[in-house]
């Protein structure tokens, strides 16, 4: 599965203004603010009149005028960066504005693939949670190919790692990054197949984040209501996991359930499931858990995604 997309700079921008990348150890604890959002809407307001302009000569001079502007800002910036020590530079790196422009300008001081590198760290634990695991085979022309090992290869829940967790951890720490290549990815088909007619792409959700859940100890398991869903998280030697709160065999809710070494049984049917394996039922091909993506981020946050 490949994911190509193109990158202006206003993209760059509007990325790096969301989230500032960068290995977190070596960043500065507290981030200075992103640029102004009013600021970068403007120069994405008046980027869109100028390629509006009915003169293609007017809108040339325009637009290589942008430029000309873009790339003394950026020789200046270089500069700045030859002369600073590497702790000013990573002081730079942690301010949302200026790191936007070293990212536009390709001066950011985390190389490409330190932050790739990163942002998988970051996914591995949910990964693992699902008996697999992500390998970086290669980051050429700012295209990263990567591919999924384990259980994890071919899985139902493989396309949720890789569209939410994946993705989002790459965005928030390489906005540069120009392309994603992931093997070992199947795709469920949703309702049937008709040839020649390709499938619609699913929407990504958005993270949510659910208070409570950082502190659930090993061992642990509890039942939480995430806007209309309702969820079944367990703590397994640590490592979050989160299910809809629904047995597949008998549509009863799980939350009643008991947890031994990884194994659920299902309160009312008996039917038990493998946590760890994303949630496959224990002797059974036909029954699975529907596993939710959970992100840890730090010691107090949790967020899953929805569909």
């Amino acid at each position: 599965m490949a994911a190509e997309k193109q990158v202006t700079v206003l993209d760059l921008m509007a990325q790096a203004s969301a989230s500032t990348p960068g290995p977190g150890a070596t960043m500065p604890a507290a981030q200075a603010p992103p640029p102004d959002e009013g600021l970068v809407e403007r120069v994405e307001r008046l980027t869109a009149a100028v390629e509006q302009i009915p003169d293609p000569r007017a809108r040339a001079v325009a637009e290589e005028l942008f430029g000309a502007v873009l790339e003394l800002y950026g020789e200046g910036l270089e500069r700045v960066m030859e002369l600073v020590d590497e702790h000013t530079a990573r002081a730079m790196a942690g301010d949302g504005a200026i790191a936007s422009l070293l990212l536009i300008h390709d001066l950011y001081p985390v190389s490409l693939e330190e932050r790739v590198l990163e942002a998988l760290e970051g996914v591995r634990p949910y990964m693992e949670s699902h008996g697999g695991g992500v390998e970086l085979l290669s980051l050429e022309d700012g295209v990263a190919r990567l591919r999924l090992e384990g259980s994890c290869k071919g899985c139902p829940a493989s396309s949720a790692t890789l569209e939410l967790a994946i993705e989002k951890a790459l965005e928030e720490a390489a906005p540069d990054l120009l392309g994603l290549e992931v093997e070992g990815v199947t795709k469920p088909p949703e309702g049937p197949i008709v040839p020649g007619v390709p499938l619609p792409l699913a929407p990504v959700p958005d993270w949510t984040e659910v208070a409570g859940l950082a502190q659930l100890p090993a061992g642990a398991h509890t039942a939480v209501k995430v806007e209309d869903r309702d969820l079944f998280v367990a703590n397994v030697d640590g490592t979050l996991l989160a299910y809809s709160d629904l047995c597949p065999s008998c549509g009863s809710a799980l939350a009643g359930g008991e947890v031994a070494g990884g194994i659920l049984g299902c309160p009312s049917c008996a039917v038990t499931y493998d946590l760890p394996r994303a949630g496959r039922a224990v002797g059974r091909d036909d029954l699975q858990l529907g596993p939710v993506p959970l992100l840890r981020e730090g010691p107090a946050t949790v967020r899953v995604a929805l569909r």
